[in-house]
């Protein structure tokens, strides 16, 4: 990779490149309209011949994250197919079950998140029988903040219990209100010395979902050199490009969003999490 660019749009870089990996959630939407502009490039390179999989922390499957695009003005032009950690997620519980699994995470989405089950011969216990856990998220998206478990978290550690977490993620933007995700209980899990199994970004599984996609579409997955990954998160999609060898396109239309001097805060924010990227937009765009 070459030092940090910013490119007028993706037209500019994009013969550069055979195929892309796209964030979900701060890139093409934020949870409640779709970023057209973002559409509209990602439906451009599509028009090229060029494939695009869309790579997501979400913790449910694929078809459940497609699901919502129409509301959010998502246009099914955009992309090729969905890797989810929600189906990355499965694949680790598959060889676990039938647990039983303690489930963390259990607000008004516990329908649309029982997808991530379905099929799946895994019994759910409380904590005092349980194997291992799962964690969705918090209990109380709106009003819970990750200390509120601490103390829970604490105990399960102490228990020597694996923790699959479903979303990495440790925040994510739904609309101007930052939301805490699956990913925060997890860190303190780590901190208070437990184990922590993580299937979506930046760890590996969810990426090689993606690139079977990439080989059921093309026939071959491209070499990565010809991979562009795109995101707007600096420890998850930033940090898994780098762990993967990808080129990367960092946009600020997610989890942080530039008040001043883009190019400037960009840099600040890499050093912060010690990343780094090829290009950086403020938005995605054509």
């Amino acid at each position: 990779m070459s030092s940090l660019q910013f490119p007028e749009g993706l037209s500019e870089i994009q013969s550069r490149y055979d195929a892309i990996l796209c964030d979900v959630w701060g890139v093409i939407h934020n949870g409640r309209s779709a970023f057209h502009d973002a559409c509209d490039a990602l439906a451009e390179f599509r028009r090229l011949g060029k494939p695009v999989v869309l790579i997501t922390n979400a913790p449910v499957r694929a078809a459940q994250v497609e699901d919502l695009f129409p509301g959010l003005g998502v246009r099914p032009d955009c992309f090729n197919a969905t890797a989810s950690s929600g189906d990355a997620t499965r694949l680790v519980l598959e060889k676990r079950a039938p647990g039983p699994a303690y489930r963390m995470g259990t607000d008004s989405s516990r329908e649309r998140d029982d997808t991530l089950f379905a099929g799946l011969d895994l019994k759910f216990s409380e904590p005092e029988e349980a194997e291992f856990i799962v964690a969705m998220g918090l209990r109380d998206q709106l009003n819970d903040m990750p200390e509120d478990y601490r103390d829970e978290l604490k105990a399960l550690a102490s228990r020597k219990l694996d923790m699959v977490c479903a979303n990495p993620d440790i925040q994510v933007r739904v609309g101007h209100q930052l939301i805490w995700c699956a990913g925060a209980l997890a860190q303190i899990y780590e901190e208070e010395g437990g184990v922590v199994i993580y299937p979506g970004k930046p760890h590996a599984a969810i990426y090689d979902l993606a690139y079977r996609h990439l080989e059921r579409i093309l026939g071959v997955v491209p070499d990565k050199s010809r991979i562009l990954a795109i995101g707007d998160g600096p420890a998850t999609d930033m940090k898994g490009a780098m762990s993967q060898g990808l080129d990367s396109l960092y946009v600020g239309t997610g989890l942080n969003q530039s008040q001043a001097n883009f190019e400037d805060d960009t840099r600040a924010l890499f050093e912060r999490y010690g990343v780094t990227a090829s290009y950086a937009l403020p938005g995605l765009c054509w």
